[in-house]
């Protein structure tokens, strides 16, 4: 029996390299055994966060650039809606380890968000939670302190999403955080639709 026929029956062929040159390797193009896609928050130049969201999904690579649109009146008094990013400099993508030197490689990426070591994976409840509410509901950037009680939300299409309550312009809204890279959206709610969370 050689070295190829020793290896686990369960790991792909397409990982393997069995050419005869006296020991199997793993290459690199394919998954790796137990490469699981994770989400990760990919750091981009300014201004470059719809250019790299898009040649991220040309590569099949499984991008999410949470936006917000707000009107910006101009000097003419003429009022236009703009699309923007939510969080500037941020985008997120789902990928595998073996598939971030596609992601650094593309045009206006400039970074994993790393330990220093290797990629730190971000909640995928906080990604399903922004990508809800961006889908549902009027969002915008917050950069405020967080102040007040926990919540969840109990009804709607943004149920079971969690935050801190906040008042706004007369308004009750719930702040969502990206805890990983320290960021925060702010999401208008009925007063109604809350629970509050036990510390």
């Amino acid at each position: 029996m050689n070295n190829c026929d020793a290896l686990d029956r369960d790991i792909p062929s397409a990982v393997v390299d069995c050419s005869g040159r006296g020991r199997p390797e793993y290459v690199s193009n394919g998954p790796l055994p137990n490469d699981e896609s994770k989400w990760y928050a990919v750091v981009t130049a300014p201004r470059h966060e719809k250019k790299a969201s898009a040649h991220l999904e040309g590569l099949g690579i499984h991008a999410f650039l949470p936006t917000y649109s707000s009107v910006r009146t101009w000097k003419n008094r003429q009022r236009q809606t703009i699309i923007a990013p939510l969080f500037p400099t941020y985008l997120f993508a789902r990928i595998t380890l073996s598939q971030r030197i596609k992601v650094l490689s593309s045009p206006g990426v400039r970074t994993i968000v790393s330990n220093g070591r290797e990629p730190l994976p971000v909640e995928a409840a906080e990604v399903e939670a922004l990508r809800r509410t961006v889908e549902n509901h009027n969002i915008e950037p917050y950069q405020g302190l967080l102040i007040g009680q926990r919540v969840r939300i109990n009804r709607g299409p943004l149920t079971g999403i969690e935050g801190h309550l906040i008042r706004h312009n007369n308004a009750v809204r719930v702040v969502l955080t990206v805890e990983l890279i320290r960021q925060h959206a702010a999401v208008e709610v009925d007063i109604s639709a809350l629970t509050p969370i036990e510390a």
